[in-house]
């Protein structure tokens, strides 16, 4: 650099005024010479998942589960999104979700990475219940195409009862408020009722909706990171199935 940098007295050394400058830049160098280290030498990034699940699975804990995994991988990228079933299967089966919680009935065969019975019970409000001696049941659902919908229908059908929908909604938070309100009976799953909610038995006349379950359903072409997402999702929907029981 045509400058002393140091000063030699005996065994002290001191910087002279042109190598404390020097210094300042060389610190920085190599600094910067870690960094590009680090980045270089750093794994790949995992990629992304897109996962989607019910929205009652959504509202029951998952959400922790969900964040755990993604702090134990920060090189993924997690996009979840909660659906009614029918746009999960279908998303699924488009390549538009790598992996899915949806709902299904048992007679469902296609592929799945595991299956689970659900728990799908009659409520009216506790507060205000519905006249169940009513020429028409009010029914609470969401749009057509909704399992538990089909399965309400059939159900009421299949007694010669007579119904009209009172109240539809595409957000589970909306059937819950109008159960909740008595503005008409619905199904829910287990972890769906709420303490407004009253739980309607077989001997009112409302059995427990059956044939119903929960399927853990991923993509042909699943990826190393969604198949160990699908592992905790299984462990997840274990305990619950446990504790249901």
């Amino acid at each position: 650099l045509g400058q002393t940098l140091l000063n030699r007295d005996g065994r002290e050394v001191t910087p002279t005024e042109a190598g404390e400058r020097l210094l300042s830049y060389a610190r920085r160098l190599l600094a910067l010479a870690e960094e590009a280290r680090d980045v270089v030498a750093r794994p790949g990034p995992d990629g992304a998942v897109k996962l989607g699940i019910p929205e009652d699975f959504a509202a029951y804990r998952l959400a922790k589960l969900l964040a755990a995994f993604s702090r134990a991988h920060p090189a993924l990228r997690l996009d979840v999104r909660a659906d009614q079933s029918l746009n999960l299967k279908r998303d699924i089966e488009r390549g538009d979700l790598d992996l899915a919680l949806l709902k299904r009935g048992v007679d469902d065969t296609r592929a799945a990475i595991a299956a689970w019975p659900e728990q799908v019970y009659w409520v009216t409000s506790k507060g205000h219940p519905v006249n169940l001696d009513g020429r028409s049941l009010p029914l609470i659902g969401f749009p057509p195409g909704c399992l538990y919908r089909t399965r309400a229908i059939h159900a009421l059908e299949s007694e010669g009862r007579a119904w009209h929908m009172a109240y539809t909604s595409s957000s589970l938070a909306g059937i819950q408020a109008a159960v909740a309100a008595g503005m008409g009976l619905s199904i829910l799953s287990d972890m769906s009722v709420q303490a407004e909610h009253r739980v309607l038995t077989a001997r009112e006349g409302f059995a427990p909706i059956d044939r119903t379950e929960v399927a853990l359903v991923a993509s042909p072409d699943a990826s190393p990171a969604t198949l160990r997402l699908a592992d905790r999702l299984a462990e997840f929907c274990e305990k619950v199935q446990a504790k249901a029981a």
